[in-house]
């Protein structure tokens, strides 16, 4: 993805966030100024990659398949061992209409995903076969706000703003908007991006940026260089 699209990107959902009467925190505006001034006390943001997430899953085309990402708290995966510190995240995100995030599941993470604003949230479900592809032949078992459902394989929820879904680790699922772009809260366990997706076909989960123009604010795959640069 080029930095310019990014840039462009990120301001629309700064617009639409705020629009919705959602609050980001201050690091989310910190400019690459801000973060050579502050990074040496963002330990924390860095090593649980808080903060601004943009990808097009491979795809070259954001519009047609991709997500907006702001991950606002996370614990590392190493607080289960312990069970001390963060053992939990939360994310907001922008789904478009007719945007897709591709099929995946998570191995260990449960989550509740949240309308938060906006259109509907369309989701399509599949349980996992133990050689990890869609179950064409089991039922899935599901809770929204608290209320048991059963759906047949592939089957699809609609939610409407405030509804919201649980799903289990191996629970695949696939995800768009439909009407008009979606505020979607997550609320999970520990998230990791790194090695805690399984996507049903292969996809690229972080961009390669192409630096066509400076960026407004980073995003987590730019943590490296403040890494390098602040020794953390």
């Amino acid at each position: 993805m080029k930095r310019s699209q990014i840039n462009s990107i990120m301001k629309s959902a700064e617009e639409f966030i705020l629009h919705c009467g959602f609050y980001l925190p201050p690091f989310a505006f910190w400019t690459p100024k801000d973060w050579e001034q502050n990074g040496d006390t963002a330990s924390e943001i860095v090593a649980n990659h808080l903060g601004w997430d943009i990808t097009d899953f491979g795809s070259g085309n954001f519009r047609k398949s991709g997500l907006l990402l702001f991950t606002l708290r996370n614990g590392s995966p190493e607080n289960w061992k312990s069970m001390q510190g963060k053992l939990y995240a939360e994310k907001i995100m922008i789904v478009d209409p007719d945007q897709i995030t591709p099929m995946h599941f998570h191995w260990k993470k449960m989550e509740d995903i949240i309308n938060r604003a906006g259109g509907k949230l369309i989701i399509q479900l599949y349980n996992s076969t133990g050689e990890e592809q869609t179950d064409a032949e089991k039922n899935i078992e599901i809770a929204t706000d608290g209320i048991r459902r059963t759906l047949p394989p592939g089957g699809i929820i609609s939610l409407a703003p405030g509804e919201s879904i649980t799903l289990p680790p191996g629970c695949y699922h696939k995800f768009w908007g439909e009407g008009s772009r979606v505020l979607v809260g997550e609320v999970s366990m520990v998230n990791d991006d790194y090695l805690d997706n399984r996507f049903l076909d292969p996809v690229g989960r972080f961009p390669t940026i192409e630096e066509d123009e400076p960026p407004i604010h980073y995003v987590v795959n730019d943590y490296d260089r403040i890494q390098k640069r602040t020794g953390n």
